[in-house]
């Protein structure tokens, strides 16, 4: 153990740098300030914060309302860190979560990753992962030793994706050690076939997953983010408050991201080095991987925190350049590096781009990337207030999600601080917190409606991983809620109790020649003046999986005129005249979808 007692030292960018022009001088001026590797303890000093603007004006009752039901769930998953007060690092980035439907029956069910006892720790029944699934009505039961899951690894991230292309969805879990892959045999259980496929990813401390079809040939190649080069020898803690405290990713080396490709047949090789990925190394949290210049493959977006941002944008045949400085992604809106945290993309403002947002650290605004539709993301944080509340505390999981079904994204924040004693030597932040919804007001602008839909109410908890998701199929998107040392947290989304008449469509994909569960998958979906886009991803946010069965909020729409499904390795599809209020699942090259009404 290396005992040191130092402020983070901060990175010196030069502020409002123009992205396209200029980046090459701020690239040279952050090389050239930029000091050895020190740590995150106390917030660093920064240039004053940007003034988040204020609230809009008052608005008509929220529509959106949550209910806490984990109780009645029978849901009983108690995340553990394994902390043993020596404050290891890996015990700040544990953990995501993955939702998705692993027995074909139509429900969503839940994964959760666990920490595992670290040295100093004493345990009677050592932790493991956990498996729920779906019964219906929001119930669920622990099927983890049933399904073969029972992974007792240190958990960080997880995803879900048909690497195999037989019609079921397997798991891929990012640990601290090696990574496992677990295949779906179809009959509600899973083998571990890790050492066979060749994805262990060796003895690193790993982050965000994700499934991608990166070289468009029809199945799914996998990119696996990892945070720091840490071990147990390396280990330092920081002292500068009297007890000892967590460091931050500065006090170790960057750590190498990986890339396989999946040779169809069970096996992947490792492409790190001859995708291009390997010239880049990070800090990884959070990722996604989206074609957010709509060139027809899918890139790569990896948050690295305290480290500059990642976007890896493919070429179409698996090959990358990393792009982040040239469009936007690297910095926030004043040039700054951030304390990254989870990422995730949606077309926030209805213009057919996909936009990006990402969380960040405790004195930090989290980032609105607005997809200027060229190439380019402008931050837009402050004017569309997408920061409010938000600046005091650290942020994690995130979403871009229509809670209300009135056709515009609204954004989920997953709240809490990784410094378990923080109440005691900082009193403008707090270790546990309260979670945050910003309501989609249309026209750019989010309002804060957090004390409105009930989140205020609830016992602030310290969150990680979100996951958001129609969990009893009633046309509303729900949301279950990792928290760190506590038990999860399942919200029933209110929205159809309320008697709502908003309007609304799920739909599931299924590929043919594409991938089987259709990842990269692009939807357009037309209903009379309202154009919507999204695309189906494996792997997003703050080390988690949600949202395979995309889900559109059309307010009073009552039909969808046109529905066009732009698959990966090219192909699309038309659908006319469909009925709204459904869940439909539409199969590649067939013109009619199946549709079951809630």
């Amino acid at each position: 153990m290396k005992p040191v007692m130092l402020r983070e030292r901060p990175v010196h960018v030069p502020p409002g740098a123009v992205w396209a022009l200029g980046v090459l001088l701020m690239v040279a001026w952050a090389g050239c300030q930029r000091g050895p590797d020190a740590i995150r303890g106390e917030p660093p000093p920064r240039p004053a914060p940007r003034a988040v603007p204020a609230p809009a004006p008052a608005m008509p009752e929220c529509p959106i309302h949550f209910v806490d039901v984990t109780d009645e769930s029978g849901i009983r998953f108690v995340h553990t860190d394994g902390s043993s007060g020596r404050h290891y690092i890996a015990e700040t980035v544990t953990s995501g979560l993955a939702t998705f439907d692993y027995d074909g029956d139509g429900l969503i069910d839940i994964y959760f990753p666990n920490g595992a006892p670290l040295p100093g720790t004493q345990t009677e029944h050592p932790p493991r992962h956990a498996l729920y699934r779906n019964l219906g009505n929001l119930r669920f039961r622990d099927v983890t030793e049933a399904a073969g899951v029972a992974c007792t690894g240190y958990g960080l991230g997880a995803t879900a994706g048909d690497f195999d292309n037989d019609g079921d969805l397997d798991l891929y879990v990012s640990n601290f050690g090696p990574k496992v892959l677990y295949r779906n045999n179809g009959d509600g259980t899973f083998t571990d076939v890790t050492p066979a496929a060749g994805v262990a990813d060796g003895e690193k401390l790993g982050a965000g997953v994700a499934f991608l079809d990166a070289d468009r040939d029809g199945d799914l190649d996998l990119f696996a983010a990892n945070y720091v080069k840490f071990t147990y020898e390396s280990h330092v803690v920081l002292y500068h408050h009297g007890p000892a405290e967590y460091v931050g990713p500065r006090a170790y080396p960057p750590e190498l991201h990986a890339f396989f490709l999946n040779n169809g047949e069970g096996t992947f090789t490792d492409a790190t080095v001859p995708s291009g990925v390997a010239r880049h190394q990070g800090k990884g949290m959070g990722m996604v991987c989206a074609d957010y210049d709509r060139d027809g493959d899918t890139d790569i977006f990896v948050l690295n925190d305290v480290f500059e941002n990642f976007c890896f944008q493919n070429d179409g045949t698996g090959t990358f350049r990393e792009v982040a400085l040239v469009n936007g992604f690297k910095y926030n809106g004043e040039g700054m590096p951030l304390g990254s945290m989870g990422v995730d993309c949606g077309d926030y403002d209805n213009d057919g781009w996909l936009d990006f947002y990402q969380t960040s650290y405790q004195g930090e605004l989290p980032v609105l990337f607005k997809n200027l539709g060229n190439g380019i993301f402008e931050d837009v944080t402050v004017r569309s207030g997408a920061g409010q509340g938000a600046l005091n505390n650290v942020k994690w999981g995130c979403g871009f999600v229509d809670f209300d079904n009135d056709s515009h994204r609204d954004l989920f924040l997953a709240m809490g601080h990784l410094q378990d004693l923080i109440d005691q030597w900082d009193t403008s932040t707090s270790y546990r917190a309260h979670n945050i919804l910003l309501r989609n007001l249309g026209q750019g602008r989010f309002a804060n409606v957090s004390a409105a839909c009930g989140l205020d109410a609830l016992p602030p908890r310290s969150a990680r991983g979100a996951a958001f998701e129609d969990l009893d199929n009633d046309g509303d998107v729900d949301v279950v809620v990792l928290n760190s040392r506590q038990r999860a947290t399942l919200l029933k989304n209110m929205l159809r109790e309320s008697g709502s008449t908003n309007h609304w469509l799920q739909i599931a994909l299924r590929g043919v020649t594409s991938t089987r569960d259709a990842v990269g998958a692009r939807v357009t979906a037309r209903a009379v003046d309202l154009v919507l886009v999204d695309e189906v991803h494996s792997g997003r946010s703050y080390q988690s999986h949600w949202g395979s069965r995309l889900h559109f909020g059309l307010g009073p729409r009552q039909r969808v005129d046109r529905i066009e499904v732009h698959w990966i390795g090219g192909g699309t599809d038309v659908l006319e005249k469909v009925e709204v209020d459904r869940a439909i699942t539409i199969t590649q090259g067939d013109s009619a979808p199946a549709q079951t009404a809630p």
